[in-house]
């Protein structure tokens, strides 16, 4: 293993290589506390992209015909009334993210990588509307599609020693963050913080991003702990079937922190995250 050391200032710098992050995004996240603001938000952003319009009348549609509505559904504000505007922003949320991981990781990166992302991203939504702790289920999706955006960095430029790293951690069954340290002397989540800070994302996002491997020691922010028990859910439940997809770790103290107990009323929250996540991986894959 190399001991380089990636700087913040690299991974700033470099970041003038990437394509723009989704404006959509932060504007999304600005305008949560205001409906008015949030509907101009989405469907203006929707009418300028007609994939993602595509797929929000598509779900509509899907909808209507369960409803057994008899005419199609042709235009947004009609697809928002029949399926929800938290639905239509999900749609316009992980479809910008997906756009945006697909431009920067380029046709090499694994398609696992969003998989994983997407399902982090669901498991901490649906965790963020369980429990009781006041946190908004969107800003939690958010934070688990970026949760490991730190990756796709290392892979963009750093591609042959990331995958050096990754196979170490494999092989050793460490935890891919360890490796990263070995071979970086900084790992995904110190660089996906940096990124996220660098885009000016809540601070609450940037320090899930940043402690999702140990909550412990952020576990005044409630995002931390979701974040961190989202991924660990996902491996348990493999919902990739990917080789990373390992619990070494649950915090109890992380679980404590947001309320949440393993009993039998924690099934039905296993079966969403399930069924929406492969879902969700289906409709919005990268290609």
């Amino acid at each position: 293993m190399t001991t380089d050391t990636i700087t913040h200032d690299e991974v700033i710098t470099r970041t003038v290589g990437l394509p723009s992050f989704p404006s959509v995004v932060t504007e999304i996240l600005a305008s949560l506390d205001d409906p008015e603001a949030n509907l101009k938000v989405l469907t203006n952003f929707i009418a300028h992209d007609p994939v993602i319009a595509a797929r929000v009348l598509s779900f509509a549609n899907r909808a209507a015909e369960r409803t057994r509505k008899s005419s199609a559904v042709r235009d947004i504000y009609t697809a928002i009334s029949l399926i929800g505007m938290s639905h239509v922003r999900e749609i316009a949320l992980v479809s910008s993210m997906s756009d945006f991981v697909n431009s920067v990781g380029q046709e090499s990166f694994p398609s696992s990588y969003w998989e994983h992302s997407v399902a982090v991203g669901i498991c901490a939504q649906e965790l963020a509307i369980h429990i009781e702790a006041p946190i908004a289920s969107d800003t939690a999706l958010i934070a688990g599609l970026l949760h490991d955006i730190g990756q796709l960095w290392l892979y963009r430029f750093y591609s042959e020693r990331f995958v050096v790293a990754r196979k170490h951690a494999l092989t050793q069954s460490l935890g891919i963050e360890i490796a990263e340290r070995e071979e970086f002397c900084v790992d995904h989540s110190q660089i996906g913080a940096w990124l996220a800070e660098h885009w000016e994302l809540p601070k609450s996002i940037c320090s899930a991003i940043r402690h999702h491997h140990q909550p412990d020691s952020a576990l005044s922010d409630l995002l931390v702990p979701v974040v961190s028990i989202a991924e660990v859910i996902s491996s348990a439940l493999d919902l990739t079937g990917r080789p990373e997809n390992r619990v070494t770790y649950l915090s109890k103290a992380a679980c404590a922190a947001i309320g949440l107990t393993f009993d039998n009323d924690i099934q039905p929250l296993f079966g969403r995250i399930e069924a929406r996540s492969k879902y969700a991986n289906a409709l919005f894959a990268s290609h």
